[in-house]
């Protein structure tokens, strides 16, 4: 089993990227931080907070899970990180100095789940 938090890797492009996922008290968040392998101290944090039509990690979900407007995405999966992952960088948030951003993670969870994705079997 994995530890939670433990940094995953996933390669997009030729660029390697650093992930996890945490669940943070006391305002019940869930955190997706994304980071290059190279640039470890420019670091993108998605944050999806717990909000009326929207959920975050707890009964009856796992770790890692968000839903909302009948849509659900497992954080804990590669191909939902590179999603996220895909999805920021085309907006610009994936920050390309030394710094912590933290954005919302609710929009890009609402693009991601408007349409099925390209290789959904």
């Amino acid at each position: 089993m994995r530890r939670e938090g433990a940094l995953r890797e996933l390669t997009v492009g030729g660029t390697v990227w650093l992930w996890n996922v945490r669940h943070r008290h006391p305002d019940c968040r869930t955190v997706l931080s994304l980071r290059r392998a190279e640039h470890r101290h420019a670091l993108l944090r998605l944050v999806f907070r717990n909000a009326p039509g929207r959920a975050v990690a707890g009964f009856p979900m796992g770790v890692g899970e968000v839903a909302a407007g009948g849509g659900w995405l497992n954080l804990n999966e590669p191909g939902v990180v590179r999603r996220f992952l895909q999805e920021a960088l085309a907006r610009g948030l994936v920050p390309t100095a030394h710094g912590e951003t933290d954005e919302d993670g609710w929009p890009l969870f609402d693009t991601l789940t408007a349409t099925e994705p390209p290789d959904a079997a």
